[in-house]
């Protein structure tokens, strides 16, 4: 959970924050136009996936304030190019619509992936939330904020629980249509009762945050930019994410941009059963 505090002194995080704050206007402004069915072009990539003129709008603009506030730093976008990524022992990874399906399809929950790598590993995350007008930033060995800025108003990490229950939280997508799902959850049932969660993209790493998915098992592939910055911000609190042979994950190391499926987990006490299910099951 968080509780209301002053606003961080860290400049780093006093720079990006308006910065993200007008990308997340963008990219609403941008919902708002293709929800009331105004002309919009989604397209297809390569690999089939779609891109809508609002990825690449909030792309454009983030690469550009990157550039400005940090141009000694380059940016692995997916929507830009990248090939020069291995030279790169610190980059900066986004995702300018993490959930483009989401977005088509008319849920909220999309959002803004901005990190930042070093030697591999993840040491500053922010994900934001422009439907609900927040974001949640923070480093690796710090506690996260939470950040409303239609409010101006600032929230700290905490680890306090407010309440208890046997009740074992698991995440998952709208289209975890995978029988392995279901064997994960009828496994974790055998011990702790299950509620299930369906969320969007890396909008479920924000729900663990806020105590409302404790597990969020994905066993198909994701994107680097689609794990960095949740994977930053579970670590700074004491959980994490695994890959399906227990390793942490590590960014702009090797050939592909792609990750295979992963465990993530709120806390400790929730790897233990998440991991314990992922022995039991077969993949």
């Amino acid at each position: 959970m968080f509780i209301t505090t002053q606003a961080p002194q860290d400049e780093q995080i006093l720079k990006l924050t308006p910065v993200m704050a007008h990308a997340s206007q963008i990219l609403l402004e941008e919902y708002q136009n293709y929800s009331a069915g105004r002309e919009f072009n989604i397209d297809e990539k390569e690999d089939n996936s779609p891109v809508t003129q609002a990825d690449l709008k909030v792309n454009r603009f983030l690469i550009q304030q990157l550039a400005e506030l940090t141009p000694e730093i380059p940016v692995l976008s997916e929507e830009s190019d990248y090939s020069e990524r291995h030279a790169w022992n610190t980059c900066w990874m986004l995702d300018p619509l993490d959930g483009t399906k989401e977005f088509i399809h008319e849920r909220d929950e999309f959002t803004i992936n901005l990190s930042l790598i070093e030697n591999h590993q993840t040491v500053f995350s922010l994900i934001a939330v422009p439907c609900e007008q927040v974001m949640y930033v923070g480093y690796l060995t710090e506690l996260p904020y939470k950040y409303s800025f239609s409010q101006g108003a600032w929230e700290r990490y905490t680890k306090y629980k407010d309440c208890e229950s046997d009740a074992i939280q698991v995440g998952l997508s709208h289209s975890s249509k995978n029988p392995k799902y279901q064997q994960y959850i009828d496994y974790i049932e055998r011990e702790n009762p299950v509620i299930r969660r369906e969320a969007g993209s890396a909008y479920k790493f924000c729900m663990m945050l806020e105590g409302e998915i404790d597990i969020y098992p994905r066993f198909h592939p994701t994107s680097e930019w689609d794990t960095s910055a949740g994977q930053g911000l579970l670590e700074s609190i004491g959980g994490g994410l695994l890959s399906l042979d227990a390793e942490p994950f590590t960014y702009n190391q090797r050939d592909t941009v792609l990750n295979d499926g992963f465990i993530a987990f709120r806390d400790k006490e929730s790897q233990e059963i998440a991991l314990d299910a992922l022995r039991n099951i077969t993949l």
